[in-house]
């Protein structure tokens, strides 16, 4: 298979889109289910929600598009 797009392709449990840096969110798949914008914070809680015994570090898990771990930068206040 070429280029697996979603996490059922890919075999991943997770999937992150792309970091953009005029947002504070990162794009996040699960399996079974659509995209979820989703900030630092709420990243690993909304993970384990849906996969309690995920690694987190295991790459045949999580598949980061770039910036593994990496939120944009964003400060309270900002629009």
């Amino acid at each position: 298979m070429e280029n697996p797009t979603t996490p059922e392709e890919s075999g991943h449990l997770v999937d992150v889109a792309p970091y953009d840096a005029d947002s504070r969110y990162r794009r996040v798949r699960f399996r079974g289910s659509g995209w979820e914008s989703l900030e630092r914070e709420e990243f690993e809680p909304r993970v384990r929600r849906e996969f309690p015994d995920i690694d987190l570090d295991d790459p045949e898990q999580v598949h980061w598009a770039d910036r593994p771990g990496e939120w944009p930068p964003w400060h309270p206040g900002e629009a």
